[in-house]
């Protein structure tokens, strides 16, 4: 049997070991590839990076655990500048139930590793029904939005809230959707409220808004895992979303290894025939 007829006959359960072995070592034993920082992402981090201690941020987590992957390190690292630059933060979710969720899972596993004080550094109001309604009514009255946090806590009774009724006292909004719930803030707290915000969104749902970030409605964008790395490598910070870039590297230069490769041993194949060397 010659070579091509060999490799014609390769286990392609092979190329899924190799497939898989790529995509886990470099999650568990990162190889730190560089990753190139677009316009848009710097814009969210240098927007934030301005902020002055003590000024508000509102996170919105209006996703699920299914776009979690992508989103989830967003949020995990704005918190990180958030927290180094001691700027609070205010977490809610709008339309998905699990959104609260995701808020109180993330704000508390970084909060209990940065050291960060409940009510004081950071809240989470949690979930609300019904938008763009609360959206519009948040301008006006925040407390009576959302009379309790996710934890049933009385919003009086939280020392940062005490200070925080409206979109006045919040100084920058960043919403993480992968939902169309970045499409109501855009349209109900930047059109009509004039809020400054910026989005990150799942990479399918990212190609739409960059039309809000032309014409100004969006101070920046982080667009999939490849902008959640990008926001972990300004803050120096390589998180999941830079090992998930490790993974995609290398699981798409294999693809394009084995492609160029069964090329070859289909002319090399096709000559053969040609030649006679084969049977056809």
């Amino acid at each position: 049997m010659t070579l091509v007829q060999r490799l014609q006959h390769f286990d392609r359960r092979i190329i899924f070991i190799f497939v898989a072995l790529g995509t886990m070592i470099p999650i568990i034993w990162p190889f730190g590839f560089s990753i190139s920082v677009t316009d848009p992402v710097r814009q969210v981090f240098q927007r934030v990076d301005k902020m002055t201690p003590g000024s508000v941020l509102l996170l919105s987590f209006d996703f699920d655990p299914a776009a979690a992957p992508e989103l989830a390190p967003m949020a995990k690292a704005v918190m990180r500048h958030c927290a180094a630059k001691d700027i609070k933060i205010v977490g809610l979710s709008y339309l998905l139930t699990g959104g609260a969720e995701m808020a109180e899972s993330i704000m508390s596993e970084l909060g209990r590793e940065l050291n960060l004080v409940y009510g004081v550094d950071y809240v989470n109001l949690g979930f609300k029904s019904g938008a763009p309604a609360p959206m519009i009514l948040l301008a006006n009255d925040l407390h009576g939005v959302f009379p309790l946090d996710n934890r049933g806590t009385n919003l009086k009774d939280l020392p940062l809230m005490q200070k925080i009724h409206s979109y006045d006292d919040i100084d920058f909004i960043v919403e993480l959707a992968s939902t169309i719930l970045g499409d109501y803030w855009i349209n109900v707290v930047n059109a009509r409220f004039g809020e400054e915000m910026a989005i990150g969104t799942t990479a399918v749902s990212a190609p739409k808004y960059y039309a809000f970030l032309d014409s100004g409605q969006l101070i920046g964008l982080m667009g999939g895992l490849k902008g959640a790395a990008e926001y972990e490598q300004l803050i120096n910070y390589p998180g999941t979303a830079s090992r998930g870039m490790d993974a995609q590297r290398i699981v798409h230069l294999m693809i394009i290894v084995f492609v160029i490769m069964g090329n070859i041993i289909y002319f090399i194949e096709k000559k053969q025939k040609r030649m006679g060397l084969l049977d056809a």
